[in-house]
């Protein structure tokens, strides 16, 4: 963050891809994907048994990932789907923090994208989607759909309502989230211009590191109850 900064604004269509509109969100989100392939194309390179630099850097923070989802979901459930809790968590801190770099939300084609609800909807149904199937996966067809009418039957109608309303909720938690934290940025940085973008990306960072933990957290708590056998 900069002294500066405006508003994020609304999303503008930058150009079209067979009749497909693209945003600045989609545009950044190219540049983030293309980043971490190239993060892992190095780090993959020579992976050594004792790492060393970068690579002792990256699987750091694999570690942590791996200990804060198998403590919800056992360390045998989090082996077998960490792939997409991993690259859950990865893609959106990047996200938040590709906010906190100059020029983002002003510069044509850049902007973060978890700033943006359709962004945040798009991971929400992704979420919703990868737990059925891990249910479906663990439990089988009959054990998964055995959860919606637990204990009882007539509780079918308030399951279905609720696993429609918890992706709802990620993505207007996470989206409200960086969206706020960016306003309430811009107004002290209009306040206190001086000294204020130093504290300000100290706590933005705090602050993006944790919405990526809550909602991979979250995750997590749905896929356990989805893969509990009955």
């Amino acid at each position: 963050m900069i002294a500066g900064r405006k508003m994020p604004v609304e999303s503008e269509v930058l150009f079209k891809i067979f009749g497909l509109e693209v945003t600045p969100e989609v545009t950044t989100q190219w540049g983030i994907i293309a980043v971490l392939a190239i993060i892992s194309f190095i780090v993959s390179r020579n992976i050594k048994d004792v790492p060393t630099g970068f690579q002792n850097i990256v699987e750091t923070g694999l570690g942590m990932i791996e200990n804060t989802v198998s403590s919800v979901l056992g360390k045998e459930r989090t082996r077998r789907f960490f792939p997409f809790f991993g690259t859950l968590f990865i893609f959106i801190i990047f996200s938040n923090f590709s906010g906190l770099l100059p020029g983002a939300g002003t510069v044509k084609g850049f902007k973060a994208p978890t700033s943006s609800l359709s962004v945040t909807a798009g991971l929400a149904i992704c979420e919703c989607l990868a737990v059925q199937y891990m249910g479906f996966r663990t439990c089988g067809i009959k054990g998964h759909l055995k959860h919606f009418i637990s204990p009882v039957v007539v509780m079918l109608p308030f399951l279905l309502i609720d696993e429609i309303v918890r992706p709802v909720s990620l993505a207007l938690r996470l989206y409200g989230n960086i969206y706020g934290e960016e306003s309430v940025t811009e107004q002290i940085y209009e306040l206190v211009p001086v000294g204020a973008p130093l504290i300000m990306m100290i706590l933005s960072l705090l602050f993006c590191t944790l919405q990526a933990i809550i909602f991979t957290t979250l995750t997590a708590i749905y896929t356990e109850e989805a893969t509990t056998l009955e």
